[in-house]
Order: structure tokens, then sequence, then C-alpha cells
């Protein structure tokens, strides 16, 4: 009897075991979801593999992960791609006005079915769009849907996700209700906007795709998940405007195309009219759940709703994974070596200089900035900001720092907050000082092959409302001289530094 107790617990011990270590290919890891899954499957003691076209962009950011270089339409990559794993997640899609994107997503899914199927692949995890199979779909949605068809056809077994708009920082379709709630006061909008949807947390869509992985072999199936509320754009546009503390309006017109409504979000958004067209198409069908599968399948999950998956992208402080903390989930390794725009929501100045040190020495300059030591440019500009922040009601520069050389993360300089600090590595600060939005300053030195040291230095700045865009343009052009010379600044004074023994910089 106990015996047979024993072998029973060591069966169900080795059956957990196993769904919790699958192999598994994740497609798409450069792109919003890809990026954030990855982690997830790594803290669930899943074996990863990415497949990336470029595998330069993914180096250092999945480090517990195998990294595949190759085309979605080399058959060859795929393969090998394939080989030897037990899941795959299909997370490859255009997004663009062409005419041919259908027909190109139509001829990639079919060679990845077809490359899964002839090496074993026991499963494939796609996510699609939400919207009725019998509804006069968007060129775009019925693209999607016609995906996960055509996955199925291949003979693998198929999990086919269907969600609406992704709450969550970097999705595109979120960071186009971020810049059109955040930039105008008063809204002309096309009737679309009236269109019910059903929007879902990042967090909750991760939820699902991992989830996916213990579901119990058998036939393809769909599901439909969304959050916990049912809202229309409009809702959603007044909704963010509120837990943002911010007053806005929303006018419908009747005479907005989707052309025209997609030239008005390439104006004032980042986001290109290209992209922007066929989310806005897709906007104008009604993408609701309508089937309990997801429910029943998935019974511990319970999506949230609309506000608190607005208040988790908003986060910038991050409390709980990659999913709501902006830092985590946005490397900015990915961005040219010299870079200004926006990305996310936040408006980005970033500088990088290579010095002849170690990172211990780079690292050495860039933590004992501020108090007494200055800012090694333009210290009149910062007592004048100071002076500034002060009139308003601010610390200014008053608070100074601890310590001239130890650094601790909580501690203050000046106007900063330390948020981050990794020895020989990262500093982050966090800005304590009053502005139109919040903003950080963040120290990145990185070790290269040859010895040398890659300085990363990257301004953030996430505004608030019109008034904060029109701030980090009026002071911009001293914020690059400034920040520009200070990075050279710490380049030329770390490589001063003693390398043995490195010391306080003169």
């Amino acid at each position: 009897m106990r015996d047979g107790f024993l072998v029973s617990l060591s069966n169900s011990f080795n059956r957990s075991m196993v769904a919790i270590s699958m192999r598994v290919l994740v497609t798409g890891t450069t792109g919003y979801i890809g990026g954030r899954l990855v982690p997830r499957l790594l803290k669930a003691g899943h074996s990863v593999r990415c497949l990336a076209r470029n595998a330069q962009r993914l180096t250092g950011r999945f480090s517990a992960a195998e990294v595949v270089e190759g085309d979605i339409f080399d058959e060859h990559n795929l393969r090998r791609a394939c080989e030897g794993v037990d899941a795959t997640y299909y997370l490859v899609h255009s997004m663009s006005d062409s005419q041919r994107f259908a027909e190109r997503d139509r001829d990639a899914a079919a060679l990845f079915g077809r490359s899964a199927r002839e090496v074993g692949v026991q499963r494939i995890i796609y996510l699609g769009g939400l919207g009725a199979d019998d509804a006069a779909l968007s060129h775009h949605l019925a693209s999607r849907h016609e995906v996960g068809e055509v996955l199925r056809s291949s003979g693998v077994e198929v999990i086919e996700f269907r969600a609406a708009m992704i709450i969550g920082s970097g999705s595109i379709s979120f960071e186009m209700l971020r810049y059109l709630t955040e930039r105008l006061p008063l809204m002309i909008a096309p009737r679309w906007v009236t269109t019910r949807s059903q929007p879902i947390s990042i967090s909750d869509v991760l939820c699902y795709l991992v989830s996916a992985l213990d579901l119990p072999n058998g036939d393809s199936r769909t599901y439909e998940i969304g959050g916990a509320d049912i809202v229309t754009y409009r809702d959603m546009m007044l909704r963010y405007a509120h837990l943002r503390g911010l007053t806005r309006k929303v006018v419908i017109v009747p005479f907005f195309t989707p052309r025209l409504s997609s030239y008005w979000v390439h104006l004032v958004t980042p986001i290109s009219g290209r992209l922007a067209q066929p989310l806005i198409l897709g906007l104008r069908n009604e993408v609701i759940v309508r089937d309990s599968a997801a429910r029943r399948d998935f019974p511990k999950i319970e999506p949230i709703g609309f506000d608190a998956a607005v208040s988790r992208a908003l986060d910038r402080y991050g409390a709980t994974g990659p999913d709501t903390t902006w830092f985590d989930a946005f490397d900015v390794r990915t961005l040219p070596a010299t870079f200004t725009g926006a990305r996310e929501g936040m408006l980005i100045d970033r500088k990088e200089r290579i010095a002849n040190a170690t990172p211990h020495q780079v690292a050495c300059v860039f933590t004992q900035l501020g108090g007494k030591r200055g800012w090694l440019y333009g210290n009149a500009l910062w007592q004048l900001r100071g002076l500034l922040d002060r009139a308003f009601g601010g610390f200014g520069l008053r608070r100074g720092r601890r310590s001239t050389t130890d650094l601790r993360v909580g501690d203050a300089v000046d106007f900063w907050r330390v948020e981050a600090l990794e020895p020989d590595h990262i500093l982050r600060l966090r800005a304590e000082m009053k502005l139109p939005g919040k903003a950080w300053l963040e120290f990145d030195a990185d070790r290269l092959n040859d010895g040398r040291t890659r300085l990363t230095q990257t301004a953030f700045f996430e505004p608030r409302g019109l008034f904060g865009f029109l701030y980090w343009y009026l002071v911009f052009p001293f914020h690059a001289l400034i920040f520009s010379r200070m990075a050279s600044r710490i380049v030329l004074l770390a490589e001063q530094v003693p390398n043995a023994n490195a010391q306080r910089p003169s």
C-alpha cells in the first residue's frame, strides 16, 4: 500500500517536472509580445530558444535563452530552430497597409507550420485578433484569423488566442491611445470611436500564453480573451485622461475616413500612417469576447479591468516584473548609438561613448556625480535649474548627497533619487524636481570584447499632457549640450582613474 502510494507520488512528481521544463521556441522575440514572454517562460522553468532575424538585437537581453538567427521565410533555418522543441510560439505578423501583407503572412504561416510538423513539434501557440468570423472584418483582422487557419492546416495542434487591444507600455494600439489623449485637449474623432471593444492587460495575455503549455494534448483550440470591461474607444480615451488627471473632450464628426484618420494620427503621434491605418480600420469592428472557453479552461486567470490595466502600463516604477517594469521591458541597447525621439510614451535622449577604461573606472565617475563635485559640465546651468526648482517649491540642489564617494539605492543626489544601482554597471536616477511629467537619468557601463567600455547615458522624460511635451522641446537645446558634454567628460575622467585601484577622479 505504502509502495503503491510512493510510486503514484513519484509519477505525479515526474509529470509535474515535465510540465515545467518544456523546450519551447519563441518567434518574434524582438517584438512587443515576444520580448516580454521570454522572461516569463524562463522564470517558469522552461528551456527557451529564440528565433531572430538579427541575433545581435538580443545580445545581453535573455542570457539564459538560446538564440538562433534566421528569417521566417528561410525553411532551412526554420527547421533548425524547430528541431528538438516541444512547442512553439508564433508571434510574427505584418502591420502594414500594403496590399501584399496578407499574402506574406499566409506564406510565412504555411512555411512555419510545415517546418514544425516535419521535425515533430507537438504544439503551436499563436496570438491573433478578436472579431466574429462572420463579420465584415478589416483586412488586418481577417488576415490574423487566416493565419490561425493556415497554421491549423499544417496538422500540428494549434492553440490560438484572439485578443482585442492589448494594454501595456509599448503596444502600438495603446501607444496610439496614449499619445492622442496626452497631446490633444480637444479630440476631433471619427464615428469608429463608439465601437465596443474588450481590451486586455499585457500581464493577462502573458499568463494565457504561458499557461497554454500546460493544456492537455488534443485537438486545436481557439480562445477569445479579453479584460473585465467592455468599453468604446471614446470611453478609453476619457478614462485614460481621468487616470492621468487630464481634462479632455471628444467631439465626434462624420467625415473622418480611415485614411484621413491615419494621417491625423501620424501628425500628432510618433506612429506612422502606415502602421496607424490598419489599426484604425480594425477599430471599426466590434471586438468583444463571445465564447467562454478561456474562462473554463484557464480558471486561475481572472483578467483585470481597463483602469487597472492602464495604471499598470503607466507605472514607471514597476513593482512586479518585466510586463509592468518599463525599464526592464525596454532595452535602450536596441536604439541607435545616438538617439533623440519617442518610445513607449517616453521622450528619450541617448548618448553613447567608448572609453579606454574598465566598467569599474567608468562607474567610479558617474556614481560620484552631484553634490560638491557637481555635474562635470554646465554647473552654472545646473545651479540655475536648482534655483527655479526651489522657486516652484522643490528641493533644488540644496540636498547634495550623503557621501562624496559612496552611493546606495534610495540616496538623494541633489534633486535626484537613486532608483537603481548595480556596481560597475548601472546607475538610474529618478528626478524629484518640479516637472510637468516624470524624468530619469540612467548611466550604463558595458565591457566590450576589446577590453574597452561602452558608456550609455540616457535621459528619459514621460510628459504629462500637452505642456509636458512643450517643456521637453523648450529645454531640449540646453539638455542636448549639457548631456553630450557630460558623457564626454565622464569618459575623459574614467580614463584617468588608476585601473588597479580606482580612486575618486579629480
